[in-house]
C-alpha cells in the first residue's frame, strides 16, 4: 500500500506557506471550526468566482483577517464594493467578532492547481471529453510558464461500467524535493454516471533555501 503525503504539508515552511496564521492553545478547537466555517461561507456564496485559497489571520482575540485569492476579484468585490461589504457583514454576524476581508487577484489561473482542477471538472460536467479537457489544461499551463504538470482523473470515465484511473504527465514533477514549488489541487465532477475525481499537480520551479 502506498503511503501518500500532501504536497503542501510536505513543504510547509520551505516552499509552501500555511493557510492560517495563528495559534492559541486555549481556543484552538473553537477557532479551527471557525476557520472551516469561514471557508464554507466564502465558497458557498462565491462558488463561481474562481476561488483558489482562503487565508485566515487572527491578530488578536476579537478580530479576523480573511484574504481571498481569486481569479475573478470583481465578482467578490461587486459594484462599488457592495458584495465585499455584504460578505464582511455575514461573517461578522456568524462569528460575532470584527472581520477584515481582503481580495487578491490570481494573475495566471492556468497555473493554479485548484482552479485547473475545477475547470476540468466543469468541462466534464458539461459532457466534454475528459481527455480533451486534460490535454487543454496541460497546454494552457505550459503556455503560462509551468515547468511540469500531472493531471489524474478517476471514476466511471465516459460512462464506463467499471471505474478506472487515467493520467497525463508532462515535463518534470519532483515529488520528494522540498525546495520544489509544487501546487496541488483536487475537484469533483458530478455526472449522471457518478462522481469523477480530478487531481492536479503543477511544478513551477525551485526556491532558494
Amino acid at each position: 500500500m502506498g503511503q501518500k503525503v500532501h504536497p503542501r504539508g510536505f513543504r510547509l515552511g520551505v516552499s509552501a506557506d500555511w493557510q492560517a496564521k495563528w495559534f492559541n492553545e486555549k481556543n484552538y478547537a473553537i477557532w479551527l471550526k471557525e476557520d472551516e466555517q469561514i471557508r464554507k461561507i466564502v465558497k458557498d456564496v462565491y462558488n463561481q468566482a474562481g476561488i483558489s485559497e482562503v487565508f485566515i489571520e487572527r491578530p488578536d482575540n476579537e478580530s479576523v483577517t480573511v484574504t481571498i485569492k481569486t481569479a475573478r476579484p470583481g465578482v467578490i468585490i461587486g459594484k462599488k464594493g457592495t458584495e465585499i461589504g455584504k460578505l464582511r457583514e455575514d461573517l461578522e454576524r456568524s462569528l460575532n467578532r470584527r472581520v477584515v476581508v481582503n481580495v487578491e487577484e490570481i494573475k495566471t489561473p492556468e497555473t493554479d492547481a485548484k482552479l485547473v482542477a475545477e475547470n476540468i471538472a466543469s468541462r466534464i460536467e458539461k459532457r466534454a471529453s475528459y481527455k480533451r479537457a486534460m490535454k487543454r489544461a496541460l497546454s494552457d499551463a505550459f503556455r503560462k510558464g509551468a515547468v511540469g504538470m500531472k493531471v489524474m482523473v478517476s471514476g466511471r470515465l465516459a460512462g464506463a461500467e467499471i471505474a478506472r484511473r487515467e493520467w497525463y504527465l508532462s515535463g518534470r514533477l519532483p515529488l520528494q524535493t522540498v525546495k520544489a514549488v509544487v501546487d496541488y489541487g483536487v475537484a469533483t465532477a458530478r455526472t449522471k454516471y457518478g462522481t469523477i475525481g480530478i487531481k492536479v499537480w503543477i511544478y513551477r520551479g525551485d526556491v532558494q533555501i
